[in-house]
């Protein structure tokens, strides 16, 4: 008679060990103040190799049709999100695809279609100036050289660089308030500006990775090291990250992961 086999005992239960929001601010101030260790470059090497394995080809979430609407999504995106700038834009891009298209539509037409979105009086205005210096000076074209991409109305260095990489393809990383949360919060490059983040982030990712670094960090930032409640519990780079308010896993019996991966990746 074969013998009975008791079935294997369940893994213990667990939870996430959550962070009063304080201290996970004070967490934040300390992280982006430059008050951890700094990561290796094999771990810099190690977390981008997980991003990638993840997302082979991430794409930015702005939709767009070519490098006009492009240009025009990114300076309408500025304090709003890409889910209400591609609500306004969809039906706007399937009408008006070119400087010349804009500047016929005009700035009142333009005004009423994006109105759904902040600020759109001074980002029509802007939309309609930056249509005209297109025509006017670059043949209707969206230039590659960044210096070309910053005199344009509403353009700055964070939209020049994500033109500059997604319609172009340099390696250029774009710090938008994701990169600017994960580069401070994870101590990968840690910043006070928007341009001194970029700085670190360009003198630390490796070359391999550079043309697809911004977008992994905005969705990693957008998805995962969100500003109130990260998902620690879910972060492909939790065991590498330097946070000093990381969330950690509790077994049922309270003791905690601290320091081990929480993917089993």
């Amino acid at each position: 008679m074969a013998r009975k086999t008791s079935p294997k005992p369940a893994r213990p239960a667990r939870k996430a060990a959550v962070k009063s929001p304080p201290a996970m601010a004070k967490a934040d101030r300390l992280a982006a103040a430059g008050a951890v260790k700094p990561w290796t470059k094999v771990e810099i090497e190690e977390a981008f190799r997980r991003l990638r394995a993840a997302r082979p080809e991430p794409k930015g979430e702005l939709e767009h049709l070519n490098a006009f609407t492009l240009l025009v999504a990114v300076v309408l995106s500025a304090q709003a999100t890409d889910v209400g700038v591609n609500k306004a834009t969809r039906p706007l891009f399937a009408q008006v695809d070119t400087p010349e298209k804009m500047l016929a539509f005009g700035e009142a037409r333009l005004r009423d279609a994006i109105k759904s979105i902040g600020f759109f009086n001074v980002k029509a205005k802007n939309v309609i100036a930056l249509a005209q210096r297109l025509v006017d000076e670059h043949g209707g074209k969206v230039p590659r050289e960044r210096a070309a991409l910053e005199a344009l109305p509403g353009v700055g260095r964070k939209t020049a660089n994500v033109v500059l990489n997604v319609a172009f393809g340099e390696p250029t990383i774009a710090v938008d308030t994701h990169v600017f949360r994960v580069s401070n919060r994870t101590g990968l490059a840690p910043g006070e500006t928007p341009f001194e983040v970029e700085t670190k982030l360009n003198a630390v990712v490796p070359a391999a990775y550079k043309p697809h670094a911004h977008h992994w960090l905005i969705l990693h930032g957008r998805y995962v090291c969100v500003a109130r409640r990260p998902l620690c519990e879910k972060c492909l780079i939790n065991d590498l990250c330097r946070w000093p308010g990381k969330v950690t896993l509790l077994a049922a019996d309270g003791a905690g992961t601290s320091g081990k991966r929480l993917t089993g990746k």
